[in-house]
């Protein structure tokens, strides 16, 4: 497995690609943008899905073009599916941005697994930054989004934001067996045992 990591967007979007190298399947983790950087960065892996932490629109605004150009399936959550289509739940009516709507074609709930070649993207549900944050896990990746960052955790005071479901959430990874490399929506990567240790929000 191949992952590769970019920032996007003048929030400082950090995106990601899940690469299977024997099938040179791939699946975007948010998608940000659709520029010239962000095609260069999927290059010409085979775009399988686009998998979404959560629907406000720094992570969706490039979605819809995206999975034009590459006929892939848009996942995201039940409780965040509205976003894809309203840019007052997503936000971004409140930023300037344009939103882009579009369908997602796979629902994700938690304890699902996502199959992309011979790897296998387990669904983690976080609620706490939106109603229906996700995680993903491949292999050792922790893809946490907007739910854990290094030594804190995502914004609560949003709408469908809630400080004790991210507690509870925040509480939930720290349980997770073993180590694994955190890859968050926003600033520098991680590992599960240094948050375990350092972050006030998981003790």
């Amino acid at each position: 497995m191949l992952v590769k990591s970019g920032t996007f967007g003048n929030m400082g979007n950090n995106c990601y690609l899940i690469v299977d190298e024997k099938t040179n399947q791939s699946a975007l983790v948010d998608c940000t943008e659709c520029s010239e950087k962000m095609l260069s960065f999927i290059g010409d892996t085979d775009l399988q899905y686009i998998l979404l932490t959560h629907g406000h629109f720094d992570h969706i605004i490039g979605v819809k073009e995206i999975k034009e150009k590459f006929s892939c399936k848009v996942a995201i959550s039940k409780e965040d599916e509205g976003m894809l289509n309203s840019a007052r739940l997503s936000l971004a009516i409140f930023c300037g941005e344009a939103q882009n709507n579009v369908d997602a074609e796979i629902i994700l709930k938690d304890g699902d697994i996502i199959p992309l070649g011979d790897i296998d993207i387990k669904v983690i549900a976080t609620p706490g930054h939106t109603k229906g944050c996700v995680c993903f896990i491949a292999e050792d990746y922790l893809f946490s989004g907007d739910t854990l960052f290094c030594c804190s955790c995502g914004r609560t005071d949003f709408p469908g934001g809630s400080f004790p479901e991210m507690i509870n959430s925040m509480r939930r990874l720290a349980t997770l067996e073993g180590d694994y490399k955190v890859m968050p929506g926003h600033e520098e990567e991680t590992t599960l045992n240094f948050e375990r240790i350092n972050n006030p929000y998981m003790k």
